[in-house]
């Protein structure tokens, strides 16, 4: 796979129209500040929680609402005000060990229950070494979940730095600049450590024209089974173009082959970038293309009001290919200029009948059973509920295939009414992905009460 660069913000992701998109490119770091008051009530919460001892049921239920309150606060800090996807972006939280030992590693768990994808844990001062490898030892976290950041000591040798934390953790970030890159590089030629690395680079260190070039040079050394690049604070045409700058084509004019896809992996069409393309793609949020027969820029939607909400940009394996997701928007919610969801016709399978069942709302023909369901909660309610039971029975795998039908007919009949999609059942699953802290998962007795008065009426 190849090595891609990402954004550290060290002032918010929200700082300036032109950073908002930039964690489109997948990944992004953030610094919290100290004297953020929506932070600060995420570690005093995370904190109050610790504090609770688990010694009975009572003071665990308050160490869980307390949990959950955290969880939400973190949640809303990175989704409301810092305009942070977790679901679809892997972000890097910076915590410090201060805040990670006095709170008994809840605020990490915390950060990562709420959707970031890492934790990043900052050496800072004489003992900064001694204080993070407490915040990590508190935090019970798997490694690979981890990074440490710490500025190498020059008399001090790289490698064996390394090796006396890779046991702890599965990256390390190291500060580099123009003059120090070349020794890093043949280093990381040699890199045999199981611990990944983050090289981070700071512009104002390095000549703007340099940049791209020092950008390809250590991604073609590092690969991503190495680790990553990071850029400090970049433009959306800094970080366009050293994207760009690591990935290769083999076509005469220079552009990308591009597959635009939704949430879900389903293709919506086959279009080209340019780096330009994909400056303007960060610099607005939307899925920006080159065109080959207008021999410019192609925002999708300006004249069709068909645009799309840029969520991700990934490469192929090889390199020389783009995977644009986005969310299809606009009345007809069409990418292809037959007006379909896509450029291959009609959709099939669970996106067919998301199709038809947000059609069915709004005009429905008459004797429409799905009607029905819209306008009768209760008669939906019971149709859950038996569909769901005849399901848990035992049966072939044509009947399980059957029943699930069944389930997923009237799940996306309550979803459609709710106003609730495909897609965003998909955001919900991949952010639950990255909890780490699990339920223990028990039936729920007064569930399975309401569901069982609920069959004995039908029987």
């Amino acid at each position: 796979m190849v090595c891609l660069p990402y954004p550290t913000f060290l002032n918010s992701p929200t700082s300036s129209p032109d950073a908002l998109s930039l964690s489109a490119v997948g990944r992004g770091r953030i610094h919290p500040r100290a004297d953020d008051g929506s932070y600060q009530q995420i570690v005093s919460k995370c904190i109050q929680q610790s504090k609770v001892p688990e010694d009975t049921k009572e003071n665990k239920q308050l160490r869980k609402k307390y949990m959950k309150q955290g969880v939400q606060l973190a949640s809303d800090f990175l989704s409301l005000q810092l305009n942070l996807d977790v679901s679809i972006v892997d972000v890097e939280v910076v915590l410090t060990a201060a805040n990670i030992v006095e709170s008994d590693g809840c605020l990490a768990c915390c950060f990562l229950d709420a959707g970031c994808q890492y934790i990043v844990v900052q050496v800072e001062g004489e003992e900064g070494m001694k204080r993070a490898s407490e915040a990590i030892e508190v935090s019970r976290l798997p490694r690979d979940r981890i990074i440490l950041d710490y500025q190498l000591h020059p008399n001090q040798e790289f490698v064996q730095q390394v090796t006396d934390v890779s046991s702890q953790v599965g990256t390390i970030c190291v500060k580099m600049n123009e003059g120090s890159c070349s020794e890093l590089l043949t280093k990381i030629s040699t890199w045999e450590q199981k611990t990944k690395l983050v090289v981070q680079l700071f512009n104002d260190d390095v000549q703007s024209l340099a940049l791209n070039e020092l950008v390809s040079s250590i991604s073609k050394e590092i690969g991503e089974d190495k680790g990553s690049i990071s850029l400090v604070d970049p433009t959306a045409e800094q970080l366009g173009l050293a994207f760009a700058a690591c990935m290769k084509t083999d076509r005469e004019d220079g552009l990308f082959t591009t597959v635009v896809c939704t949430r879900s992996n389903e293709a919506l069409g086959l279009v080209y970038s340019s780096k330009e393309s994909i400056v303007a793609a960060l610099q607005c949020g939307r899925g920006v293309y080159y065109s080959r027969s207008r021999n410019g820029l192609w925002r999708k939607g300006d004249t069709s009001g068909h645009y799309q909400t840029l969520h991700r940009l990934d490469v192929d394996c090889d390199g020389d290919a783009l995977r644009f997701t986005v969310t299809q928007n606009g009345q007809m919610k069409a990418f292809c200029h037959l007006n379909t969801l896509t450029c291959w016709g009609e959709p099939r399978g669970l996106r067919h009948l998301e199709s038809t069942l947000q059609q069915r709302l709004v005009d429905a023909p008459a004797g429409s059973y799905t009607k029905r369901l819209f306008e009768d909660e209760s008669l939906l309610r019971d149709k859950l509920v038996e569909e769901a039971q005849e399901l848990s029975e035992p049966g072939s795998k044509q009947d399980v295939a059957g029943e699930l039908a069944d389930v997923l007919y009237f799940a996306m009949v309550r979803a459609a009414k709710a106003g609730v999609s495909i897609d965003d059942a998909v955001m919900e699953l991949d952010r639950r992905a990255k909890k780490v802290t699990r339920r223990q998962g028990d039936s729920k007795a007064f569930r399975i009460k309401a569901g069982e008065e609920i069959l004995a009426k039908k029987s």
